[in-house]
């Protein structure tokens, strides 16, 4: 008796474990949706993409959908050729309080990996200074470094450093 029982009540705890959920599960955190008083998003310029985000952030004929300042060797001041792209990411900030922004700094392989860590914060930071200084809110911005572990070009020469030396900007959305 005991032989049919246990090989019974084990069939019947595996199914019993697979069973499907009844609800989808959720992919990643919730994402709060903002809206004004009528339910329409505050940005209506073009409509929405699939992540919420408005057709000016990824237009590529808009200066919004460039995403990545790019810093010289060592160091973390946002060049004077960035100064326009950072300025409108932070008017569009400022306009679309909604709206927040992730900026991740990156570093070319040279150097240690503390090293690189704690120089790509800088440059995380650089970017995120400058936003709120030309009026995103603070709590709009965070910025977090990536060091050397996301290269946009794995080669090993000046032209490929000069790729992965970069502060890449994020809206709600896309991280």
């Amino acid at each position: 008796m005991k032989q049919l029982i246990i090989p019974a009540l084990l069939a019947l705890l595996i199914a019993g474990c697979s069973s499907t959920p009844d609800a989808p599960e959720q992919s990643g955190a919730p994402v709060e949706s903002r809206t004004g008083g009528n339910g329409v998003a505050t940005v209506t310029a073009g409509g929405l993409d699939g992540r919420n985000l408005p057709a000016v952030l990824t237009d590529p004929k808009s200066i919004l959908s460039k995403r990545s300042v790019y810093f010289d060797y060592d160091k973390y001041e946002v060049r004077a050729e960035y100064k326009d792209l950072v300025t409108a990411h932070a008017k569009f900030l400022a306009d679309n309080r909604q709206f927040k922004m992730l900026i991740q700094g990156n570093t070319d392989d040279r150097g240690s990996r503390e090293y690189n860590l704690a120089l790509g914060q800088k440059r995380s930071d650089a970017v995120k200074k400058m936003l709120t200084l030309l009026g995103a809110r603070e709590e709009q911005v965070e910025s977090v470094s990536l060091g050397e572990e996301k290269p946009k070009n794995e080669g090993q020469n000046e032209a490929a450093w000069a790729e992965n030396r970069r502060g890449d900007m994020l809206y709600n959305g896309e991280f």
